[in-house]
């Protein structure tokens, strides 16, 4: 009987990059520049120390400035450099980028109708759909485990955003594109998950033990769509 040949799994650490003064201010960042907060600087500095003892590992991040400054610390510590990759960027959220939510019902109501329809191919002018977004974290996944396989990777780590950590926790659970986010994905938090590009397998989710005694981060309400 034929069967199908499974691709070797590989074992992928994701992190969301520390916390931002937009992260507080409940701002969507999507692919604008926004700093470390003083938070998120001590975030990325625990995630370093936390991370120092291990084997070092390849490691990439998107290309925007708060998750190679998450990287840095770790980077220093494995005496490594970070590797950008656009692929790995937050979702584009377009004419809405640096808004609040109370801002966009106020200036957008057309983009909040949009999100209550529940519609995976609705976006924002100038941004990103669901389903767009979601094709481009696979892409930036099974491009990821086809560069591990070629040069021997076992475990990258990616320092990324929470959109793109909730694409792949979709993934991996089967959970529709549509509907808000049902995982929490902590500023910082450490992501196990293996995968081949295109099963995945969650092994540990939202690890923040790094960060005990350093105040909490801000918290998205759960209704609301990824701003990360």
């Amino acid at each position: 009987m034929w069967r199908p040949i499974m691709n070797p799994m590989i074992d992928l650490w994701l992190v969301r990059h520390g916390e931002t003064d937009w992260n507080r201010e409940l701002r969507f960042q999507g692919h604008l520049d926004a700093p470390l907060n003083a938070l998120g600087q001590q975030q990325a500095l625990r995630l370093g120390a936390h991370l120092a003892a291990q084997v070092p590992s390849p490691l990439l991040a998107s290309d925007l400035l708060r998750t190679r400054q998450t990287a840095e610390p770790l980077a220093g510590q494995w005496q490594t450099r970070t590797l950008p990759e656009t692929l790995w960027r937050e979702q584009a959220f377009g004419v809405i980028e640096g808004l609040t939510l109370q801002e966009v019902h106020e200036r957008h109501p057309e983009i909040v109708q949009g999100w209550r329809s529940l519609d995976p191919d609705f976006a924002p002018e100038g941004g990103e759909s669901r389903r767009q977004f979601h094709a481009r974290v696979m892409q930036a996944v099974l491009a990821l485990v086809e560069r591990s396989r070629r040069q021997g990777w076992l475990s990258p780590v990616v320092v990324s955003h929470g959109g793109v950590l909730d694409m792949i926790y979709r993934s991996a659970t089967g959970q529709p594109l549509a509907g808000p986010r049902e995982c929490p994905i902590p500023n910082a938090g450490l992501n196990h998950v293996r995968t081949d590009g295109v099963r995945f397998e969650i092994v540990r989710w939202a690890q923040t033990d790094h960060l005990q005694g350093l105040p909490p981060s801000a918290v998205y309400p759960a209704a609301s769509p990824s701003r990360r």
